[in-house]
């Protein structure tokens, strides 16, 4: 058993204190969304900035030869998005309980001593 740093510093303090009381908020949809929202439109842009930009020939005479390619690629697009925020979001919550639990059991063992 090491007893390294057993005391708990004032940031981990804070960061319990918040997690305590925001637990469930981060939960709703709209902050799942701000996680997530910011990576998942950046891949999606490059993606359509990418299939639009004609650097690869074949690619864009089979674009305009079949009009449901750029349907396919909206599909795609809209499950990107949805799989990344979702993703990411519950990634940052499942960390932060991490933390959270971490730094609790530290502050409980730093009490018993």
């Amino acid at each position: 058993m090491s007893y390294f740093c057993t005391m708990i510093t004032k940031e981990e303090e804070k960061f319990i204190d918040y997690w305590e009381q925001s637990r469930g908020k981060n939960k709703r949809w709209i902050s799942v969304l701000t996680v997530g929202l910011p990576l998942a439109l950046l891949m999606v842009v490059t993606i359509f900035a990418n299939f639009f930009s004609g650097w690869y020939k074949r690619a864009a005479m089979i674009r305009n030869s079949d009009s449901s390619q750029v349907m396919v690629l909206m599909i795609a697009a809209i499950l990107i998005v949805g799989f990344v925020v979702y993703f990411s979001a519950k990634h940052q919550w499942d960390m932060n309980e991490k933390r959270y639990q971490e730094f609790k059991q530290k502050r409980d063992r730093a009490g018993n001593s």
